[in-house]
């Protein structure tokens, strides 16, 4: 008797994990038909913002219903020490994680790199700190006047693609 409800007990949870890892891998693909033919149809415009305030693309983005959730910063060309690049992602870490676990999944996660003409401010490093990299209107406000240099388009050829060239 205790052995079938220990067999019980381990079908069930095997099935339960299953089916988490099924809806999690149905959320992720339906997170990424959602937001990439959003983002798709900004790529053929994308040079119309370049040399424009990053809140006339930011604005563009919510017209789309693209919201940003998470950000990161980097520099324009390594070795360098100057931050010239912001990266907008639009998922949370949830379906970032399951995109990327194990490398097991390798599927491609959208996001944004936006180098702007000028220097960011150094003090974007304590920012990102303090919000853990969370997107908040102190960033739009921080950005906002900033002119694009270049905007690419990076994991949007498809979810499972091999092809992670930008756009």
């Amino acid at each position: 008797m205790k052995n079938i409800f220990l067999k019980t007990l381990l079908l069930i949870n095997l099935f339960f994990i299953y089916n988490c890892k099924a809806q999690t891998a149905n959320d992720y693909i339906n997170f990424y038909n959602d937001v990439v033919p959003k983002l798709n149809s900004i790529v053929p415009n994308k040079t119309e913002f370049y040399g424009q305030n990053f809140s006339t693309f930011y604005n563009e983005l919510l017209s789309k219903n693209i919201h940003v959730v998470k950000l990161g910063y980097g520099y324009k060309e390594e070795p360098a020490s100057k931050y010239y690049v912001l990266r907008l992602f639009f998922e949370d870490n949830d379906m970032w994680a399951f995109a990327t676990k194990d490398k097991g999944n390798l599927l491609q996660y959208p996001w944004i790199s936006i180098t702007f003409e000028n220097e960011i401010p150094s003090q974007i490093k304590d920012m990102v700190l303090q919000s853990q990299g969370e997107w908040n209107s102190n960033f739009l406000q921080f950005f906002s006047n900033m002119k694009i240099e270049k905007i690419r388009f990076i994991g949007v050829n498809g979810y499972n693609s091999t092809d992670w060239e930008g756009k």
